[in-house]
């Protein structure tokens, strides 16, 4: 068999499986050279049963941009948009073990999209970045090379598309080499917030003119009523916040005739409060609100991990858009983590104009597509690589008052150019 031009053998004999544990195993012959053990996990008993053996791999070799690669996210992600027989996906979380210990996890699912077999990052669409958690040192690079000649026979898929992977993720070393088609770029920018001592000299990158501005809109916003900041970690306070900054977040989406299927769903506001109120399997949330008068005014929801905070959805109450309590609420955050010692503060993809304003560098986000049939390498050329780029510009084009009486309408139209 040839996997992108790379020919071995498999054999039957040491392939089996281990239905009761929901894992299915594959061994090749003659492609032990790393001495990994490569496993399917497609149920959910599977998957929960890696609990243990993932925080540990995690603890050991995660980085702070894997935080949508932790076992707690995807547990609720799971949860929500996960589930045997629902929907046109299913689990697919390859494993690879040496002597019995996890030391790779492709967290992945296996879709249907237009009779195709398409593999997906798990945690679409609440994750914002896909990578293979892998542990540090030895054969990396072969490792993962093994990884996905296993991927390729034991999954057999059409497509491979795996959005939002980061130029420096663990996996990009492997696209590079598979030749893998990016079918969008994006930036995420971040600000490093460990280059300065104290928030005052960390500010004195941004232009004096802009400080004085700001001061401004504080005291316009101060007209309205007295501000308040206040911030949440999990738990009961927390998830109603939350919930209530995703149905700020579509009120302002449908006013400026922008579309958003992922926070049209209601799986994604249940998925938000359910990882905002769990202290079991926490997901290391914190909710900041700017209060005015004692109403929601803006809201900022971030995720940590080690030395970074990844900023999920931020949001503002159309009332206090001339105050600019989202711009407010962003500035007192990023002085918050300063001081609380945050190293990086992660405004993520997409690098839209006011982010940058803020950031100090971007990093790179793909869409990356890799066909492993003739159909799939037709359907990621033709539709993902040339007419879904034209299609989503034109829907763009569309003047601002027909985009907010065809919302509704839209948000179909951009989930299915979208979907794959």
């Amino acid at each position: 068999m040839t996997i992108l031009g790379q020919s071995f053998e498999r054999s039957s004999a040491a392939c089996f499986d281990l239905r009761h544990a929901g894992v299915t195993v594959d061994r090749f012959e003659a492609r032990d050279a790393v001495g990994v053990e490569f496993a399917v996990v497609s149920t959910r008993g599977g998957f929960d049963a890696l609990e243990a053996d993932w925080n540990g791999l995690f603890a050991r070799a995660g980085r702070s941009a894997q935080l949508f690669q932790a076992f707690n996210w995807n547990w609720h992600w799971a949860n929500h948009f996960g589930g045997e027989g629902r929907g046109r996906s299913r689990l697919a979380v390859v494993t690879g073990r040496r002597d019995g210990r996890l030391v790779l996890v492709w967290p992945l699912v296996l879709e249907r999209h237009a009779g195709l077999r398409v593999l997906a990052w798990m945690g679409e669409p609440v994750s914002q970045y896909g990578d293979v958690l892998i542990e540090e040192g030895g054969p990396r690079l072969a490792m993962l090379r093994e990884s996905w000649r296993f991927i390729a026979t034991a999954l057999r898929p059409d497509l491979a598309r795996l959005n939002k992977t980061r130029a420096d993720s663990a996996v990009a070393p492997l696209m590079a080499e598979l030749g893998a088609m990016s079918t969008q770029q994006l930036e995420a920018p971040y600000l490093d917030l460990a280059s300065a001592p104290t928030f005052d000299k960390y500010a004195e990158r941004y232009p004096t003119k802009a400080r004085k501005n700001r001061r401004r809109l504080a005291r316009r916003l101060e007209e309205q009523g007295a501000p308040k900041f206040v911030e949440f970690t999990e738990g009961l306070d927390a998830a109603r916040i939350a919930g209530q900054a995703i149905e700020i977040k579509r009120i302002w989406l449908k006013d400026k005739g922008l579309v958003s299927p992922a926070l049209n769903d209601a799986r994604t506001m249940a998925f938000f409060q359910a990882a905002a109120a769990d202290t079991q399997r926490p997901t290391n949330i914190r909710v900041a609100v700017l209060m005015c008068a004692e109403a929601v005014a803006a809201v900022e929801i971030g995720f940590g991990c080690r030395e970074r905070m990844a900023i999920h959805i931020m949001a503002y109450d159309l009332a206090y858009d001339k105050a600019a309590a989202g711009i407010l609420l962003l500035e007192h955050m990023i002085e918050s983590s300063l001081h609380s010692g945050v190293g990086v503060y992660d405004l993520m993809a997409p690098g839209d104009g006011y982010k940058k304003e803020w950031a100090d560098a971007a990093v790179r986000v793909d869409d990356f597509a890799v066909p492993m049939t003739l159909v799939g390498t037709i359907f990621a050329r033709g539709y993902l690589g040339f007419a879904r780029p034209r299609l989503k510009a034109a829907v763009g084009k569309i003047p601002l008052s027909t985009r907010r009486i065809l919302s509704r309408w839209l948000a179909r139209a951009v989930l299915i150019l979208g979907g794959v």
